[in-house]
């Protein structure tokens, strides 16, 4: 019988977002979800040769950073979103524990002016 390997003392490391960059999204994805981006990756690099415009790119990039930040943070993730969207889009109810579109509203207007960001159209 072994002991099970000690835990370090002390904080741990910070995690941080990965750079928009598609090697370092890539390192922090499951192989799963690693061939999700893949396939995305393809699929944008070839419209950019088509269009010779990259802001295709960037947007999968930076939209691939917010996955895979979760994906660092709590492995799974992905998947889980996936899921969750597609019981809501079957059974069209919000899962048990939503926060109410008026509250998460309110939540982004408050954020808004706190920020002075708000144009002026807050309802």
């Amino acid at each position: 019988m072994s002991a099970p390997a000690p835990q370090p003392i002390g904080p741990r490391p910070a995690v941080h977002p990965p750079a928009a960059d598609p090697i370092a999204i890539r390192a922090c994805l499951t192989p799963d979800v690693a061939a999700v981006f893949d396939t995305e990756w393809e699929r944008t690099l070839d419209s950019a040769k088509q269009s010779k415009d990259l802001s295709g790119v960037r947007q999968l990039l930076q939209h691939w950073r917010h996955f895979a930040y979760q994906e660092l943070l709590e492995p799974g993730t992905y998947f889980q979103v996936l899921a969750t969207t597609a019981h809501v889009q079957a059974t069209r109810r919000a899962p048990s524990g939503s926060v109410p579109e008026n509250e998460i509203r309110a939540r982004i207007n408050a954020r808004l002016a706190d920020a002075d960001l708000n144009d002026g159209t807050r309802e």
